[in-house]
């Protein structure tokens, strides 16, 4: 009898587009040619100064060359919490805190500990990539709530409450969103927790990019807009956007003592504590004030409003304003069918292949994000880089016809 070399859980899950991307755009550059990347969501600033020499004293103390409790160091538990009370007003304590190697982490075991399979979880589409296969992993079902640049990609409550089934036990939220920046005002953050609570839902709601927000945009935390939800409420965030922490791997999961309980004990046996040298990095970030995001923030919205532009007098493509994070999601669809340089893409994936390949440039096609006809552009690159790569893509897309 011959067995598959590797199992089915995970030979279904796919490797992540946006790292993908990434990934073949440096292996190009490493070859000489000149691409510009808008792949990946990390932001182009160094970590600040001061959190860097945390870590470098942290190497140093011998407390941090042996095990620490596998839920994270209690000082950076204790620092979480009293910077959630800080920044979103939601009250909690060091026990409803888990420290995890990074945001996906958090994510898996957000779902990992929720879900049996079966179980539904509502998502709003557009979605970050790595959420469908962690629910996946968790044996649950994802069912898309699919929205489009005509609402700025924001859910209605009649639209989730279409999608309700008597198996659906979570409600994803994110916002701001990746991958296409949207930001819900706080009206309509309660007016979805509120919905949520009355049908007995719990919510995973992901914060990771709560401080990149522009205009006259707000972020809103679900958790304290609907208090009613605390013990139906799981928060993820982490130190990757905020603090241009990306490559320290230090995420949480903020929740119910049983549940945040139930993860650890997962996390116990699939990692042990995340790295002390990294934790304690995290806490000199999380412990300090907001100034080096500021300063990011400020960066960033100068290239959104930039990138908005030049990519709506790209004839063919349209563009809503982005209000957080740090991508613009526009529709390509009005392009697909058209002929350019001897070829004619019949989809976003096949458009976006043929752009790196013509224009080097590389972006990411919806269909990673569950809605094919779109792109992702990450605006988190040097300014120059972001007009010379929008040019080259308007110079290459103005040639379809």
């Amino acid at each position: 009898m011959t067995r598959p070399r590797i199992s089915a859980r995970i030979s279904a899950i796919s490797e992540s587009a946006t790292l993908a991307v990434d990934s073949k755009a440096k292996a190009m550059k490493a070859a000489g040619r000149p691409v510009i990347g808008f792949g990946a969501g990390e932001p182009d600033f160094p970590t600040p100064d001061y959190i860097v020499e945390a870590a470098v004293e942290a190497c140093r103390n011998p407390r941090f060359h042996k095990y620490t409790p596998a839920g994270g160091l209690p000082e950076l538990k204790q620092a979480i919490a009293d910077k959630t009370l800080r920044d979103s007003g939601f009250q909690v304590d060091a026990a409803q805190v888990l420290v995890t190697n990074g945001g996906k982490q958090a994510v898996y075991e957000a779902f990992a500990t929720l879900l049996d399979p079966g179980d539904e979880v509502l998502v709003v589409a557009p979605y970050w990539t790595t959420y469908p296969e962690a629910i996946k992993l968790a044996g649950g079902v994802q069912v898309d709530v699919v929205t489009d640049e005509t609402t700025g990609y924001l859910a209605s409550v009649e639209q989730l409450d279409e999608k309700l089934t008597e198996r659906t036990k979570v409600l994803l939220f994110v916002s701001p969103s990746n991958p296409t920046g949207a930001v819900y005002t706080p009206e309509q953050v309660a007016e979805i927790g509120r919905w949520a609570l009355d049908k007995g839902l719990w919510i995973v709601t992901d914060e990771i990019y709560e401080h990149l927000v522009y205009g006259d945009a707000a972020f809103s935390s679900v958790a304290t807009a609907v208090p009613e939800l605390r013990d139906r409420v799981v928060v993820l965030n982490g130190v990757a956007k905020t603090y241009a922490m990306t490559g320290w791997r230090v995420g949480w999961l903020i929740g119910p003592t049983d549940v945040v309980k139930a993860a650890t004990n997962l996390q116990s046996h699939a990692t042990s504590n995340v790295s002390n040298v990294a934790q304690a990095a995290a806490l000199a970030a999380v412990s300090g004030d907001l100034s080096a995001v500021s300063a990011m923030r400020t960066a960033f919205d100068r290239r959104r409003q930039t990138i908005v532009r030049m990519l709506n007098e790209i004839p063919g493509v349209v563009c809503p304003e982005p209000l957080g994070a740090f991508y613009a999601y526009p529709s390509v669809k009005a392009l697909l069918g058209k002929e350019v340089r001897g070829r004619r893409p019949r989809s976003s994936a096949e458009l976006a292949e043929i752009i790196l390949e013509e224009a080097e440039v590389a972006l990411v096609p919806g269909e990673a994000f569950g809605t094919p006809g779109y792109f992702r552009l990450s605006y988190a690159l040097g300014d120059d880089d972001l007009v010379e790569g929008v040019s080259r893509l308007a110079k290459f897309l103005g040639e379809a016809h």
